[in-house]
């Protein structure tokens, strides 16, 4: 970002009038990674105080916009005791950054940059997150992480709304979950990521598609499916024009693995490798 555009950084605690040129700054690793040119002045969210992650008494899990991947993963890793737990710290490696970039990019900007490989989409999805969103006169909204992302790079987001946090319902942290990735490097960009879980009260399944799509796709078994059910549901819910392209994986490639990838997940949750 070029920061002679930027003629004002503004505490979030003292609003002003939002007006265009307005951005809320959060971690900033990707407001400074490029140029910014319509940008004019920032309103930064460190100064909020707002916790990183909150639990209530029923394992409800709020995440606030502004908590880092350091601390997610901290908290997932040290605090958590759900069954989900692990799938924290796997979502946050695949953030692949260095600890400095660990240490200030947030769950919130990951989630509202809303890159196909955005991981902390990925968590959050899988998870049944619900998004809280406040609009510039107070009104607050809530939106499911796999409807607020739309497209690669779009979000369901209006002018001067910010994202204040994602909640995590108790009953979706206490599935188990599976994990894959691929990538077409040994430490690059995910170019596929999927997610399985199964909810050990009524047996169904999630398997939530990322990376690979330009948006995350949540499909949902009442019962855990056959390979030819889940192939069948994979095909039917990604359209052609939904398998990402860019220089991190053609869209061919990520189909497939994507298929792939999802029967291992069905087959690690079911036990099941003869359907």
């Amino acid at each position: 970002m070029d920061l002679n555009t930027v003629m004002e950084i503004r505490d979030a605690r003292h609003p002003a009038p939002w007006r265009p040129g307005d951005a809320w700054l959060g971690g900033g690793t990707y407001l400074f990674s490029e140029p910014q040119p319509h940008l004019r002045r920032l309103v930064d969210l460190s100064t909020t105080g707002w916790t990183p992650v909150l639990e209530a008494a029923d394992g409800t899990l709020e995440i606030a916009a502004t908590c880092t991947i350091a601390q997610l993963s901290r908290y997932g890793g040290q605090q958590l005791r759900a069954t989900a737990a692990p799938l924290f710290e796997q979502c946050c490696r695949a953030f692949l950054a260095s600890f400095k970039i660990w240490n200030m990019a947030t769950v919130g900007g990951n989630l509202c940059n809303a890159l196909p490989a955005g991981p902390m989409i990925s968590l959050t999805a899988a998870l049944d997150g619900v998004c809280l969103l406040r609009a510039l006169d107070g009104g607050l909204r809530r939106v499911p992480v796999a409807d607020f992302v739309t497209g690669a790079g779009r979000k369901d987001l209006a002018e001067g709304e910010l994202l204040r946090s994602v909640t995590l319902p108790a009953r979706a942290l206490g599935s188990r979950t599976a994990f894959r990735q691929a990538s077409l490097y040994g430490l690059g960009r995910s170019g596929v990521l999927v997610i399985g879980t199964l909810d050990p009260q009524d047996g169904s399944v999630a398997v939530t598609l990322t990376a690979s799509t330009v948006r995350p796709f949540r499909l949902r078994f009442a019962a855990p499916p056959t390979a030819a059910e889940l192939s069948e549901a994979v095909a039917g819910a990604v359209a052609d024009h939904e398998w990402f392209d860019d220089i991190h994986g053609l869209p061919q490639w990520r189909r497939h693995m994507t298929f792939r990838l999802a029967e291992e997940i069905r087959r690690e949750l079911t036990g099941d490798a003869g359907r």
